[in-house]
């Protein structure tokens, strides 16, 4: 696995993704961020410009550009990926750089634009508004990704909704978009979904980079009568939580019960609080919170767990996550305290569940979902 980015002035960068793992098998940048840098170095900006960055993965982007010395502001969903830049920024011995969350306003002011782009149609569509209001003609956004994920229609999006775009040729199965933007400022459109889940009462509310934005997903649908409703549970926690669906639902059965909901985007958490307190959750019983998992909850304070884990990182299938997520879950829980799995019944989560809690149990499935529960049982 390589760790060092060599950039165009001969400057290396060490770079890693994170959290951190031993033998890790997943670099923190690719060929869309070097041909990004490839190019912007070409340009000779004036040292002090202002570089605005969106959706850096792992801060590559970010750390080059306080290597050279420019004004740096990042843009992220993802608090994984501002840790990431944090800890490479000063592994590498860089400057720090402002670090914005994706629901925070752009600056007013910038002389270039470098945007990663998301594979979320939706979050483009709102980043791509955003950057209409603040930029120019004189103000060039680049954009980079892999070439297979660079389609007409997202070209389109370009020129429909930022300015006149054209690509580069592909360089080691990159990519790059060149945009120049529009002078007039177009009006913007609430980018905020809503639906119905009327079997339960729900009207949910979800910000862009939210997974499933139209409809409730089926795994979550699939969760939810295995929810428990027990006077025991006092403390529950939604791990990667999404819009809150399930941690709205643990609040109503379990009335008693302190709800917190987590996950690493800052657009989830922020859709979860919404649609909490939209459902009549009293504040004082519930905290919305954008972390790397678990970090930081106190050792056996959770009396029930419940996730349904991403099987990838930015654009990298990869188990690691839901690794994370059981063995924070067994980190937190008390004494007898239980862990709700839902995942793709390919996943094999049951070897994993069964490797670290030493039992597994099916409380429901169907032909493509599987619930298991784990107990943690201290020995």
């Amino acid at each position: 696995m390589k760790t060092e980015m060599t950039t165009p002035a001969g400057q290396p960068l060490i770079l890693h993704r994170y959290p951190r793992r031993k033998n890790e098998t997943l670099q923190a940048f690719d060929a869309a961020d070097e041909y990004l840098i490839e190019h912007v170095a070409e340009l000779s900006l004036p040292a002090g410009a202002r570089v605005l960055i969106i959706n850096d993965h792992f801060g590559a982007l970010s750390c080059w550009a306080s290597q050279q010395g420019y004004d740096t502001i990042q843009i992220s969903d993802s608090v994984v990926a501002q840790q990431a830049t944090a800890q490479n920024l000063a592994a590498n011995a860089l400057p720090s750089i402002v670090q914005l969350t994706s629901l925070e306003p752009l600056p007013e002011r910038v002389d270039v634009v470098l945007l990663r782009i998301p594979k979320s149609t939706r979050m483009l569509s709102w980043q791509l508004q955003q950057l209409a209001a603040i930029t120019d003609s004189s103000i060039p956004v680049i954009a980079a990704a892999k070439a297979k994920d660079i389609h007409t229609s997202t070209l389109n999006q370009f020129e429909h909704q930022l300015g006149n775009t054209v690509t580069s040729l592909a360089k080691k199965k990159a990519r790059l978009v060149f945009c120049t933007p529009r002078d007039d400022k177009p009006e913007l459109i609430d980018q905020l979904h809503t639906f119905d889940v009327p079997d339960y009462a729900m009207t949910l509310a979800n910000f862009p980079n939210v997974f499933s934005a139209q409809k409730l997903d089926i795994a979550a649908y699939l969760m939810l009568p295995h929810i428990p409703s027990e006077p025991g549970l006092k403390r529950i926690v939604d791990l990667g939580c999404g819009n809150g669906v399930l941690a709205l639902q643990a609040a109503r059965n379990n009335p008693n019960a302190f709800i917190h909901a987590v996950d690493e985007s800052h657009m989830a958490v922020a859709s979860a609080q919404r649609n909490l307190l939209a459902h009549h959750i009293a504040p004082t019983r519930f905290e919305c919170e954008a972390r790397d998992c678990l970090s930081e909850f106190a050792r056996h304070d959770v009396d029930l767990v419940m996730c349904n884990p991403p099987f990838h990182q930015q654009q990298a299938i990869t188990d690691h996550i839901a690794w994370q997520m059981f063995c924070d879950a067994k980190r937190v829980l008390t004494n007898h305290g239980r862990l709700l799995v839902i995942g793709n019944r390919h996943l094999g989560y049951h070897a994993k569940l069964k490797r670290l809690f030493g039992n597994v149990s099916v409380i429901a499935s169907n032909k493509k979902f599987v619930i298991l529960q784990a107990v943690h049982a201290q020995h």
